[in-house]
């Protein structure tokens, strides 16, 4: 009771001074990294690391076998060396010795307590226990299961991890990086339960010190942290502050006063007033700040219905008129400040491995008439309305391509929906047509290609157009065995060559991350996930 007691006035204390240094930027000598999350964090377990904002939340607090560096290549974290079987279905991870979890007073006299392999075989199977309802228990659907339905994974002694896969899946690694397969001690779980949201113990470079849902959270360093750069430890900052303000041009202001040191994206309002037509940061504010700007694994798309063939939209021929029709520079221009690449390409955004780099549908609205005209769908001139369902936020964007299709002689009609609706009309194939995106879950091209999959059919599957193509499927299928990165890349390629020959998408554009960060910031990288880490930053 009184160390409960006691231990609130700490929180509390420690609350207070943090608080007051996220103001003056500093307290003493200690460095606070501030910034801004506009879409809440809604668990600081690793389970439901479901969005963004709790994945770089819980970043900062938890590690895994492996992690990605930010050009993506797969690095060691916890395991410091792996190998896998030749038939790609054994990975036999090896543990560094020298990794602590975060203190508390549950592992006794010493605080503490060393991980061991079996803390992963722990974590991997609360995953997949359907008490714990993780959204990220299909991550390891393609580990093999024992009989007793618990995952085949074992821990022959604390340094040793063997996962055995049910097929070879070559994407595997890249998805053991995913926060839902971070580490977490038993011992902690037993005792929280699902409050272990609010309580969260890890091994990461951060520790937990305060949460107020929607306020304010706070994380100081882990003076035990296991990473070092070169002979330094990490991490170097002392403390991170998270705010949550919703407004976005609340948060731009309170950038531009100096009250964060970081702010990722940037409100239409301001995009003018920060940055140059050509996307640049403009000059009048470089002496104070850059930006880090790169290509974001997000392809920004419009889908089409194929499973409809009273859809004009289900005619190969109408697919590939409406892709020739859309001025993707001009769109960028007008409607996002150059902010990305116009989608002349194939589903695999720029910057991952497999993307293609010729230009396969550029702007020719009158070649989109000739085809349309050749569609059984044409008749006496005239074409059959169709309908995109989109969501308010991008109303402006639908409605720039109603205006270009409408100059190739096709009637669009547009349906506003909230964005859960749609998701739902989506996955029962009940859109003609619907604007989509599809951000990376992890760093292989595989992620956007199992999107046409045909055995992904929604609702069981991703594949919302029910898109189906032999040829596609047996590359896909062979694609997963494939160990080989180059001979992989190769098949991507080969695949995303069928997508566009008969396309079941309009490509719009592929994202960029943009990171506008205050020069007193030393260390921030950028990557195309736009996953923030912060265990090398300074602030001079």
């Amino acid at each position: 009771m009184n160390f409960k007691l006691n231990k609130s006035l700490l929180i509390l204390a420690a609350t207070v001074v943090l608080t007051c240094s996220c103001k003056n930027s500093s307290f003493e000598d200690k460095t606070v990294f501030r910034y801004n999350e506009v879409d809440a964090i809604t668990s600081l377990d690793p389970a439901y690391t479901r969005n963004l904002s709790n994945i770089n939340a819980c970043h900062q607090l938890f590690n895994g076998l492996v992690q990605l560096d930010d050009r993506l290549n797969v690095k060691a974290c916890c395991a410091k060396d792996w190998n896998i079987s030749e038939d790609g279905k054994t990975y036999t991870f090896i543990l560094r010795d020298d990794i602590y979890f975060h203190k508390h007073y549950l592992f006794g006299n010493d605080s503490t307590r060393k991980l061991v392999a079996s803390d992963f075989v722990y974590s991997f199977n609360r995953i997949i226990d359907p008490a714990w309802a993780s959204p990220g228990a299909w991550v390891l659907s393609n580990v093999n299961r024992l009989d007793n339905g618990n995952l085949d994974v074992s821990a022959p002694n604390d340094t040793i991890l063997i996962i055995n896969l049910s097929q070879a899946f070559s994407p595997f690694l890249g998805i053991l990086s995913m926060k839902y397969c971070s580490v977490v001690p038993k011992e902690i779980i037993d005792y929280y339960g699902k409050d272990f949201r609010n309580n969260p113990i890890g091994t990461g470079p951060f520790k937990f010190k305060y949460w107020k849902e929607d306020e304010k959270l706070i994380l100081v360093k882990n003076e035990s942290y296991f990473e070092f750069d070169e002979d330094k430890q990490l991490p170097y900052l002392d403390a991170i502050s998270i705010s949550f303000i919703k407004d976005k041009q609340t948060v731009f202001l309170e950038f531009v006063k100096d009250n964060f040191e970081y702010m990722s994206g940037i409100d239409p309002a301001f995009m003018n007033e920060f940055l140059t037509s050509e996307g640049e940061l403009n000059p009048k504010y470089s002496e104070k700040y850059y930006l880090l700007s790169e290509p974001y694994l997000n392809t920004e798309y419009i889908g089409f219905n194929l499973a409809d063939s009273t859809n004009p939209l289900s005619d190969p021929i109408v697919r590939k008129a409406v892709n020739y029709a859309l001025d993707k520079d001009k769109m960028l221009r007008h409607l996002r400040a150059n902010i990305g690449t116009p989608g002349y390409y194939g589903f695999i955004p720029d910057g991952l491995p497999g993307h293609l780099t010729e230009n396969i549908y550029e702007y020719n609205p009158n070649k989109a008439i000739e085809l349309l005209k050749q569609s059984k769908f044409y008749n006496d001139g005239k074409f059959l309305e169709i309908s995109i369902a989109t969501t308010i936020e991008y109303s402006d964007l639908v409605g720039y391509i109603q205006n270009r299709f409408n100059i190739i002689g096709i009637p669009v009609k547009i349906d506003i929906y909230p964005p859960a609706v749609i998701k739902e009309m989506r996955a029962s194939n009940k859109l003609q047509c619907f604007r989509g995106s599809w951000v990376a879950d992890y760093p292989d091209a595989e992620n956007y290609l199992s999107v046409f999959y045909s055995k992904n059919f929604s609702p069981n599957g991703p594949n919302y157009c029910h898109f189906s193509n032999p040829d596609f499927d047996m590359l896909y299928e062979q694609s997963l065995k494939e160990s080989d990165v180059e001979r992989r890349n190769i098949l991507y390629q080969e695949m995303d060559r069928i997508l566009m020959e008969e396309p079941p998408v309009i490509i719009l554009y592929y994202d960029r991350v943009l990171r506008f960060v205050n020069k007193k910031v030393e260390g921030l990288g950028s990557n195309p996930i736009n996953l923030l880490e912060l265990k090398r930053v300074e602030i001079r």
